[in-house]
C-alpha cells in the first residue's frame, strides 16, 4: 500500500469529523427541547421519553436492516451518509410544521434514527480506511465528534430562554445536517475497501459465534445501558435541581451545564483514544467503566444541593460515560473480517441502542417513583458487567491483535 500523506489524512479526518458533528446534531435537537415543552405546552413524562427513545427505536430498525442486507458494506459510504443525512434533516425540519404533542412527531424522531444507521456507523468505516497503528484515536475522534453532535442543541436550545421560537433549534440543527450532506462528498478515503462479501443473511450471526467478538460486543452493551439514558435526561435531573436552590435562570443554568457534561465527553474520548493506542483497549475501556458507574451511583446525592459540586459530578461523568465507547467500535475493526466490518458495527450499534431504550425509558419512571436522588443509580449496573465482559477478553489470546498487541 502506498505511503500514506499525513497531510492528506489528517484534512480528510478533520473533515469527515466536521460532517459527524453536523449531521448528529439531529439527534438530540429535538430532545434537549423537553424541559422548554414541559414548561410550555404540559409534555407529560411518558411523551418526554418517547422524545428521546423514538430515535433509538428508529436508530435499531435501520441498523437492523442494514445489518441484515449488508447495506453498509454493500452500499458507497459517501452515498450512503449522504442520502441518509438529508433525508433525517427534511423529517427533523418537518417537526416546526406540527403541534409538538402530536404523534407524528415521534413518528418524525423515528424516521430520524432510521437513517442515522447510515451516519454513524458509516463514519467510523470510512474512518478506519486511514488507521495505521492509530485507529483508537481515530474512532476516538469520531465518537468525539458524534459527542459534541449530540451536546450541540443544548447550545442552540439557549436561543429559546432569549425569547426565540421553540422551532428554531430544529430548524438550525437540519440546516447544519444538509451542509453535513454536501460536504461528505469531499471526504477522501485512505485505501479502497475490500469487496463485501455475497448476500448472506446468516453473516450477522457471526459476531455472536466468534468469541472474541461477543465478548467486545459484551462490553458496548454495558456502557450503553448508562450512556444514551445519562445523556437523555441530564439535562432535566440538572434543570429540576437548579430549581430546588432557586437559580435565578435555571433553564439557562441547566442548558449550559447539559451542554458541557455532554460536550466534554469528546475530549475523553479523544484522550482514551490515545491512550488505548499505547496501553491497550481493554485497560482503558475497564477504567473508564469504573469511573462512569460510580458517578452513576453517587450523582444523585448531590440533587438539589450545590450547583458546582454538581457540575463538578456531572463532567466527570460525561468524560468518562463516553470515553470507552470509541473503543468497543475500534475493537470490532481490530477483531471483524475487513469485507464484513461495516456490518460488524452495524450491528454493535444495533444491539447496543436496543438496550439503551430500557434505561431511557427507565430513568423517569424511578424519578417519578425514589426521586432524582436514585434515579440514576441503576445505571451503574451495565458499567459493572462491562467491566467483567472486558477482563474475560483481556485474557483471550485474540486480544493481542487490539491496539498493536496492547490488550
Amino acid at each position: 500500500m502506498a505511503e500514506i500523506s499525513p497531510q492528506k489524512k489528517w484534512q480528510a479526518v478533520s473533515l469527515l469529523a466536521f460532517c459527524q458533528v453536523l449531521a448528529l446534531s439531529l439527534w438530540f435537537s429535538a430532545t434537549a427541547l423537553i424541559p422548554v415543552l414541559k414548561t410550555e405546552f404540559g409534555l407529560g413524562g411518558f411523551h418526554a421519553s418517547l422524545f428521546s427513545s423514538s430515535v433509538a427505536i428508529g436508530f435499531v430498525i435501520g441498523t437492523l436492516l442494514s445489518a441484515l442486507f449488508s447495506l453498509a458494506d454493500r452500499m458507497p459510504p459517501k452515498t450512503f451518509f449522504a442520502i441518509s443525512t438529508v433525508i433525517a434533516a427534511l423529517a427533523n425540519v418537518s417537526i416546526v410544521l406540527l403541534d409538538p404533542l402530536s404523534p407524528e412527531v415521534i413518528l418524525l424522531r423515528l424516521l430520524t434514527g432510521v437513517c442515522m444507521a447510515g451516519v454513524y456507523p458509516i463514519g467510523m468505516k470510512m474512518v478506519s480506511t486511514w488507521a495505521k497503528n492509530d485507529t483508537g484515536l481515530l474512532v476516538g475522534l469520531l465518537v468525539g465528534a458524534l459527542t459534541l453532535g449530540s451536546a450541540f442543541p443544548h447550545i442552540l436550545n439557549l436561543l429559546g430562554t432569549s425569547g426565540f421560537d421553540w422551532r428554531a433549534p430544529l430548524i438550525a440543527g437540519s440546516g447544519l445536517a444538509l451542509i453535513s450532506a454536501f460536504l461528505i462528498r469531499f471526504v477522501s478515503l485512505g485505501h479502497d475497501i475490500p469487496k463485501a462479501p455475497p448476500l448472506d443473511l446468516s453473516l450477522a450471526l457471526y459476531a455472536w459465534k466468534y468469541k472474541p467478538l461477543r465478548l467486545a460486543n459484551f462490553g458496548y452493551f454495558g456502557h450503553m445501558w448508562e450512556l444514551y439514558a445519562m445523556w437523555a435526561w441530564i439535562g432535566v435531573f440538572l434543570y429540576e435541581s437548579f430549581q430546588l436552590t432557586n437559580m435565578t435562570d435555571a433553564r439557562f443554568g441547566a442548558n449550559l451545564a447539559t451542554f458541557a457534561t455532554i460536550a466534554v465527553g469528546g475530549l475523553g474520548s479523544l484522550a482514551a483514544g490515545i491512550a488505548a493506542d499505547r496501553l491497550g483497549r481493554t485497560t482503558i475501556t475497564i477504567l473508564a467503566m469504573a469511573i462512569s458507574g460510580s458517578c452513576a451511583l453517587i450523582v444523585g446525592l448531590f440533587f438539589g444541593g450545590s450547583p458546582i459540586l454538581l457540575v463538578i459530578i456531572c463532567l466527570i461523568w460525561g468524560m468518562s460515560v463516553v470515553a470507552d465507547s470509541a473503543q468497543f467500535s475500534t475493537c470490532i475493526i481490530e477483531l471483524s473480517p475487513k469485507n464484513m466490518m461495516g456490518t460488524m458495527l452495524t450491528i454493535q450499534t444495533c444491539v447496543g441502542f436496543l438496550i439503551s431504550l430500557t434505561t431511557i425509558h427507565l430513568v423517569p419512571l424511578l424519578a417519578d417513583i425514589v426521586s432524582w436522588k436514585y434515579a440514576f443509580a441503576p445505571l451503574a449496573i451495565g458499567p459493572l458487567l462491562g467491566v467483567l465482559a472486558m477482563m474475560q477478553l483481556r485474557h483471550l489470546p485474540e486480544a493481542k491483535s487490539l491496539a498493536n498487541g496492547n490488550r
